[in-house]
């Protein structure tokens, strides 16, 4: 006996990417409704071999649906969300709308798998920012072994984080270089993204920092560990898939790079590439595609007593949202629901 999903927000890029792993990862589906805005009504998506067509998200009745995996709007899900958790159906929640909301779990199942059931409270599990998923991946195993005292990360966030408008802006500003017929301002983005970097990703807070800079600094706090001081650079650059991070971090404990390489072998979604050589590390174009966290460049940082220094990359339609949007999901039937 398996599970009835439904998919909310099927036609973007992330609703797109949980049909296509729900599939791959062979999730127990014994029905599945792939949900639209008016606009996009009868819009084809795959699942599998299988073709489904989108149907409208406003007069859709969740009732007697086990589960809802959400890719939309903050507004959206604000409206719908709670009409899906009032009538029984799980909601796994990818905008920012419930992530610092006490009573709802904010969840990598890596990392904190259980906290998942305190979802009982709303019906409501948050799914973390794209950027922090990957880091707290990779940063959990290090803590329970020397506890991390802070964290300095500088992102470099590709183009898909902001959406299908963001990849084609990107698209249509790099040919419009090389065939300057037709100028194409920034719209999507602050300044020009082709052949550029722009340090601003959301909107600036008052102390200067940017909301997905706070959004990393809450979220860590809330998924790791609420004592550990964070502090971020957030960028966006000229790659359509794949967000990597440098990240440096400060531990109570010593803790040399052999033991830390060790530790994120033998951790959960890692995958260790790490040669002190020409290409003996991972970029983002490499890692579109797969589910792991990549993590590269581990080396100690001889400034502080106990430092360390890599670098993270992933797929942030995967890791960063619909896998780890799909990982809950699994989890959520292993610990709660339990079909299938």
């Amino acid at each position: 006996m398996g599970y009835r999903v439904v998919v909310v927000g099927a036609t973007g890029n992330v609703g797109r990417e949980m049909l296509n792993i729900l599939a791959e990862r062979e999730f127990p589906v014994d029905e599945i409704a792939a949900l639209a805005s008016r606009k996009s009504i009868g819009t084809e998506v795959s699942f599998g071999d299988k073709t489904l067509k989108t149907k409208d998200l406003a007069t859709f009745d969740f009732t007697g649906w086990d589960m809802a995996l959400f890719a939309v709007g903050s507004e959206a899900t604000k409206e719908y969300a709670p009409k899906a958790a009032k009538s029984g159906c799980v909601v796994i929640d990818n905008s920012s709308l419930y992530r610092y909301d006490p009573d709802v779990p904010l969840i990598v199942p890596e990392v904190n798998g259980d906290a998942i059931m305190g979802y009982t409270k709303k019906n409501i599990i948050a799914n973390p920012n794209c950027s922090t998923a990957q880091m707290v991946v990779a940063l959990k195993p290090l803590h329970d072994r020397a506890r991390i005292k802070r964290v300095v990360v500088s992102t470099y966030q590709s183009v898909s984080g902001a959406g299908k408008e963001g990849m084609d802006e990107l698209w249509e500003q790099t040919k419009a270089v090389y065939n300057p017929i037709k100028d194409v301002p920034a719209s999507k983005f602050t300044k020009e993204i082709a052949f550029n970097v722009i340090p601003h990703i959301d909107v600036f807070m008052e102390d200067g920092s940017t909301k997905e800079e706070w959004k990393m600094v809450a979220e860590t706090k809330k998924i790791v560990d609420p004592s550990i001081k964070v502090t971020a650079t957030c960028v966006r650059v000229p790659v359509f898939v794949g967000h990597s991070e440098a990240i440096n971090i400060e531990t109570e404990d010593h803790l040399d790079e052999d033991e830390a390489r060790d530790i994120l072998r033998e951790a959960p979604g890692i995958v260790v590439i790490d040669k002190r050589e020409n290409g003996g590390y991972v970029t983002p174009k490499e890692c579109v595609g797969d589910f792991a966290t990549f993590i590269s460049r581990i080396r100690q940082d001889s400034t502080i007593d106990n430092g360390l220094n890599l670098w993270c990359v992933s797929d942030n339609l995967r890791k960063g949202a619909a896998l780890n949007a799909v990982q809950i999901a699994e989890l959520l039937g292993q610990r709660a629901l339990k079909k299938g």
